[in-house]
């Protein structure tokens, strides 16, 4: 299994970024994929959700709804967030996950670093 985040990068307040994951090794379609933040001194933070199958309503921490959009092409095995007006409590690493049917089949990747400077 493989998770390869990209896309993260050093931007300036209101910029904007769209992170790519690319998955392998697993039945995509069949994944919930979600997108986590990581900040230094901080918790693990989830920041979106796109449910299997297209069906379900995306979530959105209340941090960065209106701001980030999740979506999937199960094509091309690739889960993005695009993310729009940056602010400078956005800088962490972006990490991508898979969840699948049951809880141990749950997979991360290393991580893109997205620097929003104050």
């Amino acid at each position: 299994v493989h998770l390869v985040e990209s896309g993260g990068g050093l931007v300036q307040p209101g910029g904007s970024l769209r992170l790519s994951c690319v998955a392998s090794g697993f039945p995509f379609s069949m994944y919930a994929m979600r997108w986590f933040r990581q900040a230094p001194g901080k918790e693990r933070e989830r920041v979106a959700t796109i449910f299997s199958g297209g069906g379900g309503i995306p979530y959105y921490a209340s941090s960065v709804e209106g701001r980030f959009t999740i979506s999937r092409d199960n094509a091309k095995n690739t889960v993005y967030l695009q993310m729009n007006n940056l602010e400078p409590e956005d800088t962490a690493v972006y990490l991508c996950n898979a969840f699948g049917p049951t809880a141990d089949l749950n997979y991360w990747g290393q991580g893109t670093q997205v620097t929003v400077p104050s």
